[in-house]
């Protein structure tokens, strides 16, 4: 009977002949609407209907599409849609599972217009907000299949363009489908991921109407990922990008990565820049072309990245990239990226990575504030090889390379470092170590530590309109309207930075870069501390600059002496403009002019002279001149400091840090004392006879006996006058003491005054014995 019912079009289900009465004679003409209404009207008020009406479409559709009716398929597929959309939310699961089957079966032809339909229709089918969650809903076929379509290679460019819009399309509708929903299938595994990613990734490649597509679904599923998910979502681009090569390019990796930091909530930023970090630890033994890709889009994260947003383990960070600085230089000296020695590297390879590795450790400084950039600064110092106390660094060259790498990653750090004052600038646990390395011997690290120190008293930012001349135009610069806080006072009270700038001038090895850089630290220092006691210590340290210059007693050459005469003509020229009495300018501009007359190799033009240098009297400034010049002005209550030279103190450790670098290190305590290299050995004989001066030994019992006695019975007077004349054990000891006890030299200059030992209080008979 149900045979003979089917063959019988008046006997058939209503649902069906409802169903039936949709499709027209010819299907060019397109789904009828009226009877599409009267099906729509059925299913709404049946609803228990749906789940046959659905199962009935979708077997219409398998079987025009076996016998290749597409026009029928297609009205199959727009009445599967429409009642959808028309359906109740709590309604909707009963039509699904047959419209998802319906779809699978179109996206397993090999017809590229059916793919296109599939999707469109699961667009449409994913904008639908569902109330009624489902428990059995896949979307594995789905995400697998439109991955596929991502990487569609057809013959016609246009339609291949096409079939990749549509499963770009379809994955975005995937993850809308999919992300807001816990008893869906998990979109942010790695299976799936490891399938959107690269799909998305191989699209967004090349220009055109895919990559934008592609970009705008990157940003959205990117945009939608929480705290748990970046890690699954980042581990496949960073595979792309190594399976095809793409960070040596540096383009592309870099724009992807500003895709991903642009789209991601700001305050999952730091993990992006730990995947970083891991992979290039995992491609430490991979080409610099690589690594140096890496470090590109390092520096580019840290700066899209939102201020302080590198996370907990800020020295974690700048550890891993200065390992990567000391790991270049390495390779860099032995010619290979590898231990086996097979793959070899070039300098300019290395020293480009090198680079990159000191511009994104900047990055990474400038988002931090400044409490944190202060620790940055105090970790990368202690990092740097300090002269006689840093163990052995292999290669000869190795220790002069990692000086230079280490400080300019120092001075990344310090550009643009703004701070309430200097102290806080130039903690002394920081600014003792590197004063130090401005007596070392090599160009290339004084003009470094100079640089690091003008930029982090340099708060105004005058260092770049600065010129060595003697004609500055003061209007380009920012000039401090207040006046200069006791704080930095006492700073440059305490701080020996006179002192090296000193001793700095005196280096022969010294350039143009380096007078320059010297002018610039005077000058940035009178700008940021205008005050008067400041202004006549740099006039006293000028003086003391132009005896040096002229009395050529450290055997200077004619250009060296030239340059120093130069710097202080333009620093006073300088100073003469900031406030000072009118006086003093028209004193400093006759001497001015008298050197442009006479003696123009003095001046900042750098004009040597013929033959020996000769200055007459009036192209020197006069200390007497200057003074009367200040006279009656405030500077005129420090005029007994301004009379009184400046002598900078010399020490033995001055002298040993000018001729050594980490290069040639050598025993510390032997070069401070040449005259005691042969010491004294310290033997058991050595301490018996220490004792032996003091008495013999078999009166020992009866001095013990005389000296009881005599604490017990006499007068205090007696007893102080006893104590007094007992020396001598002690100087022998004390004898022993100093051959034992070496203290190690301070790597800037005299230590500050120490305790008195324990050896040297001098204790009662009673108290020894």
């Amino acid at each position: 009977m149900y045979g003979l019912c089917g063959c019988c079009w008046a006997l058939r289900p209503r649902y069906k002949r409802l169903v039936d009465n949709i499709f027209p004679e010819n299907p060019e003409e397109g789904l009828v609407k009226v009877n599409m209404e009267k099906l729509t009207f059925f299913a709404l008020s049946a609803p228990e209907k749906l789940d046959r009406i659905a199962a009935y479409l979708s077997e219409r559709l398998t079987r025009d599409l076996h016998r290749h009716r597409y026009g029928y398929v297609v009205i199959a597929v727009e009445a599967l849609e429409q009642l959808l959309s028309a359906c109740h939310c709590q309604s909707i699961n009963l039509l699904v599972e047959s419209f998802l089957s319906t779809l699978r079966l179109l996206l397993e032809t090999e017809r590229p217009h059916l793919h296109m339909l599939a999707t469109d229709a699961f667009v449409k089918f994913a904008n639908i907000e569902e109330d009624t969650p489902s428990y059995h809903r896949s979307y594995d076929f789905f995400v697998s299949r439109f991955s596929q379509m991502c990487h569609c290679q057809h013959q016609d460019l246009e339609t291949q363009n096409k079939i990749r819009v549509s499963g770009i399309r379809g994955l975005q509708g995937v993850v809308r489908k999919t992300v807001d929903c816990e008893l869906h299938v998990n979109i942010w595994e790695p299976p799936h991921m490891e399938q959107i990613i690269p799909a998305l990734l191989v699209n967004l490649q090349h220009s055109g109407f895919p990559a934008e597509q592609t970009e705008v679904c990157f940003r959205e599923l990117l945009g939608r990922a929480a705290y748990g998910h970046i890690a699954n979502t980042i581990r496949p681009v960073l595979m792309h990008l190594d399976n095809h090569s793409l960070w040596e390019g540096r383009g592309f990796a870099v724009r992807c990565f500003q895709i991903i930091m642009y789209s991601i909530q700001s305050q999952h930023s730091h993990l992006v820049v730990q995947q970083l970090l891991g992979h290039l630890d995992a491609n430490s033994r991979s080409s610099a072309s690589i690594r140096a890709g890496i470090m590109e889009v390092l520096s580019e994260a840290a700066v899209i990245g939102a201020a302080g947003s590198i996370g907990p383990t800020v020295l974690e960070v700048f550890n891993t990239l200065l390992r990567q600085l000391r790991q270049s230089v390495d390779y860099e000296l032995t010619g290979f990226y590898d231990n086996a020695g097979k793959h070899k590297t070039s300098s300019v390879e290395e020293r480009t990575l090198q680079d990159a590795v000191i511009r994104t450790i900047g990055s990474f400084a400038h988002t931090l504030p400044i409490y944190q950039r202060s620790e940055v600064m105090l970790f990368i110092m202690g990092k740097i090889p300090v002269p006689g106390i840093y163990p052995d660094l292999g290669a000869p060259n190795a220790g002069r390379m990692i000086q230079v790498m280490l400080l300019k990653s120092l001075l990344q750090v310090s550009c643009h470092c703004e701070s309430a004052n200097l102290l806080t600038a130039l903690p002394c646990s920081f600014l003792e170590p590197l004063l130090c390395f401005t007596l070392m011997d090599d160009p290339e690290i004084r003009l470094l530590v100079l640089s690091i120190l003008t930029s982090l008293i340099d708060r105004r930012h005058n260092r770049d309109t600065l010129q060595t001349s003697v004609e500055i135009d003061i209007s380009v610069l920012e000039l401090r309207e207040e006046h200069c806080s006791r704080q930095d006072i006492l700073f440059m009270r305490k701080v020996l930075l006179y002192r090296h700038v000193f001793l700095a001038f005196k280096e022969e090895s010294n350039g143009r870069d380096h007078y320059h850089a010297l002018f610039i630290l005077l000058a940035v220092v009178l700008l940021e501390l205008a005050n008067e006691e400041v202004v006549v210590d740099l006039i006293r340290l000028v003086f003391a600059l132009q005896e040096l210059a002229m009395s050529n007693q450290e055997g200077l050459s004619v250009f060296n002496r030239c340059g120093i005469q130069a710097v202080c003509a333009a620093f006073l020229s300088l100073l003469c403009q900031l406030g000072p009495p009118p006086n003093l300018k028209t004193y400093i501009t006759q001497v001015v002019e008298s050197c442009r007359t006479k003696a123009p190799y003095l001046l900042p033009e750098f004009v040597l002279p013929e033959g020996e240098l000769e200055v007459e009297t009036c192209c020197l400034f006069d200390q007497s001149g200057i003074s009367e010049a200040l006279t009656g002005s405030s500077y005129g209550a420090h005029s007994d400091r301004l009379n009184s030279p400046y002598i900078p103190q010399l020490s033995d450790e001055d002298r040993l840090s000018r001729r050594k670098s980490v290069g040639d290190v050598i025993s510390l305590q032997m070069d401070l004392n040449p005259e005691t290299r042969q010491t004294e050995q310290i033997t058991f004989e050595t301490l018996k006879n220490a004792i032996e001066d003091a008495g013999g030994a078999e009166e020992e019992q009866k001095r013990r006996r005389e000296v009881t006695e005599r604490f017990q019975t006499a007068p205090f007077e007696e007893i102080a006058a006893l104590c007094g004349s007992k020396r001598l054990l002690q100087s022998g000891l004390q004898h022993v003491f100093e051959l034992i006890i070496r203290p190690p030299p301070s790597p800037s200059g005299p230590s500050a005054p120490k305790s008195t030992p324990v050896y040297d209080i001098q204790y009662p008979d009673l108290c020894v014995y």
